[in-house]
């Protein structure tokens, strides 16, 4: 019997097509999850609950004098404050300002796949990690009040694509913000 693959060429086939299914089943809102729930986890993200491929928690996530951090020259963020290819639109609400802002805190609360790391009054930070690999992305939100919208960051740690989910995921948030009635 003649082998297809050497040892080596196996595992790295089998890596490839790991990688290949956690960046396409990185949906992570709950939206998305009743869309596919045999998609949902529990386990926060990552294989058997470890997370693979974490990276480092970037150095400029924040607010400065109201702009969150511009995205990379990588085609993995989207940013509602960029004005190139990396451009999604804020989110808006018709709702008081402190009212959107709890209804997003409780969005990110619901979402299996989501950690609050920090927050202000104006200001929220999580960490969504992909299914299986746990791929981590950097997800921000700034609440401008003055103007109603809630201007958003979302950015993958590693990689050069994400396949289009960082701006998926603030669709899916944007579509549970409507179901709310807030916009």
């Amino acid at each position: 019997m003649q082998k297809l693959f050497t040892f080596p060429q196996t595992i790295v086939i089998v890596l490839s097509l790991l990688v290949a299914v956690t960046l396409w089943l990185g949906t992570t809102t709950p939206a998305m999850a009743q869309a596919a729930p045999n998609l949902a986890s529990s386990s926060g993200g990552g294989l058997f609950g470890l997370k693979i491929f974490v990276g480092n928690q970037p150095t400029n996530l924040g607010v400065d004098d109201g702009k969150l951090a511009p995205c990379p020259d990588t085609p993995n963020c989207v940013s509602s404050q960029s004005s190139d290819d990396h451009k999604i639109e804020p989110l808006t609400f018709n709702t008081t300002p402190d009212e959107a802002f709890a209804k997003l805190k409780r969005i990110l609360e619901s979402s299996d796949r989501a950690t609050i790391i920090s927050q202000a009054p104006d200001y929220l930070y999580a960490e969504f990690s992909s299914k299986i690999l746990g791929f981590v992305d950097d997800v921000e939100f700034y609440l401008d009040r003055d103007n109603h919208l809630i201007h958003t960051r979302s950015a993958s740690r590693l990689g050069e694509s994400d396949l289009g989910v960082n701006r998926k995921r603030i669709e899916g948030i944007r579509a549970e913000l409507q179901d709310a009635g807030n916009t």
